[in-house]
């Protein structure tokens, strides 16, 4: 088999996060104002993006359990692409509710299952360069950024209901990469070695980043599922809330190519509790300042700490604790208890607060919750709980 160069290998990571995250770059801003436009209301919109939520809570730990077990975590990625591709088409017939809620289940079960698998995969290519794991990554944050402001020009030429084909074409993509991306030569059944996956979740530090990871998506819920009806309602055309989108991913971006200097100086928890505190004054900033396009702005900026920030400290916490044979479960676990529980629960209640006390105060409660993340990272992690110093003698023992 030939050889892949570093460079080769690293394009072909590089592609998949382009394609996965463009495919949200059209999903995110614009899914609710689709689905607005199918008939459905403020609740049913929340119990919809919840749904896409919630399969996240289960499919990617089923399916990194799998991929541990079975040592196949490149061929999951791939068949779990290509159902997701092909349970996507459901949209184009779905009729009420109920059928929506169903196919959204399906083809989200699918595609919620490969990026956490291809996170521990990035990351056995790195080994110990796994500081390089931000300069691959901001791909993805390109891709959503071209993709949201396409998707935003497109929509407002032809109408929100191309939505599903643009959004079809990307998945097809993501699958098409899959197909490209090199095969992870760590991919093995796993072995007893590590001992059980219980030990890790037992140690305080572990409870208190997933607790933290939970928290921060919760206080996203009602941004993610509602910030683009809110822009709408206050007569933003579709390219500028894509521009707004991009603004804050662009920003996202900067971090990402800066974290590899930042971590090692400041370290995991202070970077954690400053990512806290500005996503509460984000959220602050979008519920009273919807007026102004200079103050979301601003708000769309922070971002770069809310998400990219504390994204790329989470991917490194996780992959410091959950070594050997665990990296599937525990990126599953960061992705089922964060984009999955905390963002369901949060679009559920998004939607609760929105129809009963409006958008300003759904985003005061979003600040609430982003402070309480701040005391438990405070109080519940220590510096000395930074796996950053054992690093790399952990992938020295546990890749042999």
């Amino acid at each position: 088999m030939r050889v892949l160069t570093e460079a080769a290998t690293y394009r072909r990571l590089s592609a998949y996060y382009f394609f996965y995250f463009a495919t949200l770059g059209a999903l995110l801003p614009f899914w609710g104002l689709y689905l607005q436009y199918r008939g459905f209301s403020v609740l049913e919109i929340g119990g919809l993006t919840a749904v896409l939520a919630a399969t996240k809570i289960i499919a990617p730990y089923i399916w990194g359990w799998l991929a541990d077990s079975s040592g196949r975590r490149t061929l999951m990625i791939r068949a779990a692409s290509f159902v997701s591709a092909v349970c996507f088409c459901g949209v184009y017939i779905a009729d009420g509710l109920i059928w929506m809620a169903l196919v959204m289940a399906l083809f989200s079960f699918f595609w919620n299952a490969g990026l956490p698998q291809f996170e521990a995969a990035t990351l056995n290519f790195l080994g110990d360069q796994h500081h390089r794991y931000s300069s691959i990554r901001l791909w993805g944050s390109i891709g959503f950024i071209l993709a949201v402001l396409g998707a935003g020009a497109a929509l407002d030429s032809f109408g929100i209901e191309i939505l599903p084909h643009i959004l079809l074409v990307l998945y097809l993509g993501i699958w098409l990469t899959t197909l490209w991306m090199p095969a992870d030569d760590r991919d093995r059944p796993a072995s007893a070695v590590a001992g059980p996956i219980i030990k890790v979740l037992r140690r305080p530090a572990v409870v208190t980043i997933l607790l933290a990871c939970f928290l921060m998506q919760l206080s996203f819920g009602p941004y993610y599922t509602y910030f683009s009806i809110y822009l709408e309602d206050h007569a933003y055309s579709k390219s500028l809330i894509g521009a707004l989108w991009s603004g804050g991913v662009l920003a996202e971006i900067i971090v990402f190519i800066f974290m590899y200097r930042l971590l090692p100086v400041f370290g995991a928890k202070a970077l954690m509790l400053w990512c806290f505190l500005l996503a509460a004054v984000r959220w602050v900033l979008i519920g009273y300042g919807v007026e102004s396009v200079l103050v979301l702005c601003v708000a769309q900026l922070l971002h770069a700490f809310s998400f990219g920030m504390f994204h790329a400290v989470m991917i490194h916490m996780i992959h410091g604790f959950f070594r050997g044979h665990h990296q599937g479960r525990g990126q599953a676990l960061y992705s089922s208890l964060s984009f999955g529980a905390g963002g369901a629960l949060g679009s559920l209640l998004g939607g609760q607060f929105w129809a009963s006390l409006g958008p300003v105060a759904t985003f005061n409660a979003a600040a609430v919750i982003a402070v309480c993340g701040f005391l438990i990272v405070y109080f519940g992690l220590r510096a000395a709980d930074d796996p950053q110093q054992r690093f790399q003698a952990d992938t020295v023992s546990s890749n042999p």
